[in-house]
């Protein structure tokens, strides 16, 4: 084994872990408005005396509350899970503090909107407050995953002056690219709101014993705005909001505030996994901001396996917070999980993202078929099916849905090939009415025929022109998503979507096929029965050469060595 093989998959490797104790306290703190966020802090203790020197802090901004009692009476803490590396963190000599958002938890307040500029303040005056405390060094990082990440960029945008490092999971570049890919909102962020009642489980903070404040507190949480509401009230890029009078996708877009991010020095540190929405947004703001970047096997938020991903977290806020020569200056900016056959797999280390030198090849749509070379022309015609949902609360990775849609069915293959990258779907459709929601899934079909989705995509027909994106997009379409560019298809005329699909990691093997799927809706859309048209759409997908209608594959044929 490599020294760098076994520093990736050394979890056995002991990390120093002077503070085996520790000592827990809660308050509220009032940030610039005067609302108050309950704040519980951490600090590293032995053999019950906490440490008396100052050392940095790891702050967790959360809307799923600090501290809970759960429905079997047990107290769960978010610092004292190591999922994210806390309790770690906490062991080798950090203060964690972990705060609800305003609206969230125990916390006071109502919200605005979805991690909007006052959420963004308030981590910024907590952090503010947290250097300040005579336990702190006065040098604070962040860590978090999911909406947890989106609070460490979002406090990273304000640039408080004692944030020093970042460590990022599965959180957004662009949050109308995110939420409303293509125009069409068919992702998890439009799930239902929780009830008051999963607040109320928070526990509350130590000078209120008998829950009164955190009941005062919750009370004010029925005025938050709606989630779902929020999103399926703006359907363009530039749409002004109902619920919060601005432009607000504009106001949560990470990528505006990319240049106070760098410009104020924070390190930032991204990390994705292949099989969940959020890692394709994580690539391209990792390479907007110059920040490492880790790509894991698995789905949203999970621990990538065979990775010493407590130890990496450790080892990197110790050189950027503490300053330890540990050699995490040294260590290459990239490193992603590399699919091989089954479970199997690597991880390889480098200075690009992984697909950087991916070489395209197409695959054309054929009458059913999907192959190397162009068909003959020719056109097939489906009816959109509604009924696609499914029972997943959190649809973090669809399901094949060959049974919902036109199929395109590749031969087995003679050798196997690795994909790596971004796919991007290009389809020629008509359509009986001037607009309809396109879904394209490529899917790995082995010998057996059990079938995996690779990667999806997904645009509304109208919103299929091409703009310039305003960041660096590493060569991929993007459509602007704004009002004034939609164009339903005129009548009795077709149109041609290129559809930027999700990246991947994925080794098919040969004797397994590859299969591309299109359907007219998908179970991640949580307001199908308002989409819901009778008679059901009409789409045509036509091919042959002078259609062009195919697949772009991201072949990884120069190697990862």
């Amino acid at each position: 084994m490599t020294a760098l093989a076994a520093l990736l998959c050394a979890p056995a490797v002991a990390l120093a872990q002077p503070y085996p104790d520790y000592a827990r306290e809660s308050l509220y703190v009032p940030v610039r408005d005067g609302t108050r966020l309950a704040v519980n802090i951490y600090r590293p203790a032995t053999g019950g005396q906490v440490a008396t020197e100052r050392l940095p802090v790891i702050f967790v901004f959360t809307p799923y509350r600090a501290r809970i009692r759960n429905a079997e009476g047990e107290v769960v803490e978010t610092a004292l899970n190591d999922n994210l590396g806390l309790r770690s963190l906490l062991r080798a000599g950090y203060v964690v503090a972990v705060a609800d958002i305003r609206g969230k938890g125990a916390s006071f307040g109502a919200r605005r909107g979805f991690q909007d500029r006052t959420e963004a303040m308030d981590g910024h005056d907590l952090v503010q407050w947290l250097a300040a405390r005579d336990y702190s060094t006065g040098d604070v990082g962040m860590v978090g995953c999911s909406y947890l990440g989106g609070t460490t960029m979002h406090t990273a945008s304000t640039a408080p002056p004692a944030l020093r490092a970042i460590f990022t999971g599965a959180s957004d570049w662009d949050k109308y690219a995110f939420v409303r890919r293509g125009g069409i909102t068919a992702q998890f962020n439009t799930r239902p709101d929780e009830p008051l009642s999963d607040d109320l489980a928070s526990l509350p903070v130590d000078a209120d014993p008998d829950g009164a404040l955190l009941r005062e507190a919750v009370a004010q949480h029925a005025d938050n705005t709606s989630m779902a509401g929020l999103w399926y009230g703006m359907p363009y890029r530039d749409s002004v909001s109902p619920l919060t009078g601005n432009a607000f996708w504009d106001e949560v877009a990470i990528w505006r505030y990319a240049d106070t991010i760098r410009e104020a020095g924070i390190a930032t540190y991204m990390w994705g996994n292949w099989n969940d929405e959020p890692t394709s947004d994580v690539i391209l703001a990792a390479e907007n901001l110059g920040s490492r970047l880790l790509v894991g096997p698995g789905s949203h938020c999970e621990t990538p396996r065979d990775f010493a991903f407590t130890q990496e977290i450790v080892r990197y806020f110790d050189h950027e917070l503490k300053g330890l020569d540990n050699g995490f200056a040294e260590q290459p900016r990239v490193t992603y999980w590399s699919d091989e056959t089954g479970d199997a797999g690597h991880y390889v280390r480098g200075g690009e993202w992984p697909g950087a030198r991916s070489q395209t090849a197409a695959w054309y749509l054929g009458d059913g078929s999907l192959a190397a070379r162009p068909p003959e022309a020719g056109a097939r015609t489906f009816a959109v099916d509604y009924d696609v949902a499914n029972d997943a609360y959190f649809a973090f990775w669809p399901s094949p849905l060959d049974e919902h849609g036109l199929v395109y069915d590749g031969a087995p293959l003679a050798e196997p090939m690795d994909l790596l990258g971004f796919p991007t779907a290009h389809v020629t459709i008509a359509a009986d009415r001037p607009d309809v929601d396109v879904f394209v899934y490529l899917e790995a079909v082995d010998a057996g025929g059990t079938a995996e989705v690779v990667s999806f995509g997904r645009l509304k027909a109208s919103q299929r022109a091409l703009s310039a994106a305003p960041w660096d997009n590493l060569g991929l379409p993007w459509h602007s998503g704004r009002e004034a560019d939609a164009a339903p298809i005129p009548a009795g005329q077709s149109a041609t979507l290129i559809v930027p699909m999700l990246a991947t990691s994925y080794h098919v093997p040969a004797g397994s096929r590859l299969r591309f799927v299109v359907t007219g809706a998908d179970p991640r859309q949580r307001n199908l029965a308002d989409l819901r048209q009778d008679p059901a759409p009409r789409i045509t997908v036509t091919h042959g050469w002078a259609y062009g209608s195919r697949i772009e594959l991201p072949l990884n044929v120069t190697g990862d060595e």
